[in-house]
């Protein structure tokens, strides 16, 4: 029995199911949108949100509106923060995009960062797909300028 197990194994070893994670997270975190199996997906939310709850610890806004020793304390906090992130975001690029743009836009959110969509199933082994993206992740833009709905494939 499967009492007080949290969080599923995906037939994988610790250390690969944690290096797999880093690199999800980090592509969602460059990319905004990623397509994966369903089970992947619904676990890498739960590592999406907390990078998301890290970035906005000290939003750029608060900086900028501080002064002496408080904008010294909230410096500190902000390489706390950003050095936790790094242990599981290992790419700079992703790092900047977290702390400044992702922090900006979701600071009055208090949480549900990330959306999981359905999107049907893989050709090859029948497995069940997944869109994971971050909420107000704009659709691609279409020829005629409109937003299209990448899952339903609405023209």
């Amino acid at each position: 029995m499967r009492h007080l197990k949290a969080g599923r194994r995906l037939g994988r070893t610790s250390s690969h199911r944690k290096a797999m994670y880093r690199n999800m997270v980090t592509s969602l975190v460059i990319h905004g949108r990623i397509r994966t199996t369903l089970a992947k997906a619904k676990e890498l939310r739960k590592v999406a949100d907390r990078m998301v709850t890290l970035g906005k610890g000290v939003a750029p806004s608060s900086l900028a509106s501080a002064e002496g020793e408080a904008l010294q304390n909230l410096r500190v906090k902000r390489v706390h923060y950003i050095r936790r992130a790094a242990r599981t975001i290992q790419d700079k690029a992703a790092l900047d995009i977290l702390f400044n743009d992702l922090a900006e836009r979701f600071e009055g959110r208090a949480g549900g960062y990330t959306r999981v969509m359905k999107a049907g199933y893989r050709p090859g082994d029948n497995a069940p797909m997944a869109i994971i993206e971050f909420v107000g992740t704009p659709g691609p833009v279409t020829e005629e300028g409109e937003q299209a709905d990448e899952v339903a494939g609405e023209e």
